[in-house]
């Protein structure tokens, strides 16, 4: 009963939290008026869409037009859950998470597994902490569980290999 009481905060909440304050945010998909709150409320100079390019699906559409009604850089990096990433899709993120303006919203769908992967790098990479304060992105605390034959283990053996 508490997983499903946690599951639906989340889900209310848009999975939004702190990676490093002032520096990178991580979230599941904001709807409009989610998005220009966080816009505003912190910053925000890049969003880094990890579902890629979707200019026929409403909830992309409406990412678009809170992005164009402000001066935030938009990127698409689309991501599988279900894949691993390879050497090029890693170096291609820190790069993106070293160099574009900040402060960085990086989301996926659920904001758990490819933005878990994503915030781990930047805290591994980019902000030099260690395995276990990185790894603690991509954890039950944010709607990531990659057991019973999950798929979204990927992003974990991804981890690992870093």
């Amino acid at each position: 009963m508490l997983a499903l009481g946690w599951a639906g905060y989340l889900q209310l909440s848009g999975n939004f939290h702190v990676v490093d304050k002032g520096i990178l945010y991580r979230s599941a998909q904001l709807d409009n008026s989610q998005l220009k709150n966080k816009i505003e409320n912190y910053g925000i100079r890049t969003i880094i869409n990890l579902r890629g390019e979707n200019p026929t699906r409403a909830w992309y559409v409406e990412e678009m037009k809170a992005v164009k009604a402000t001066d935030v850089h938009h990127v698409n990096f689309a991501l599988s859950s279900g894949k691993e990433l390879t050497k090029t899709q890693i170096e291609q993120l820190i790069a993106l998470l070293r160099d574009s303006p900040r402060p960085i919203l990086v989301h996926c769908q659920a904001g758990a597994d490819r933005s878990g992967l994503v915030s781990a790098l930047y805290e591994l990479l980019v902000a030099k902490r260690s395995t276990a304060e990185a790894a603690a992105q991509l954890s039950f605390r944010y709607g990531h569980f990659p057991w019973l034959r999950s798929s979204t283990a990927a992003m974990d053996r991804t981890f690992e290999r870093v």
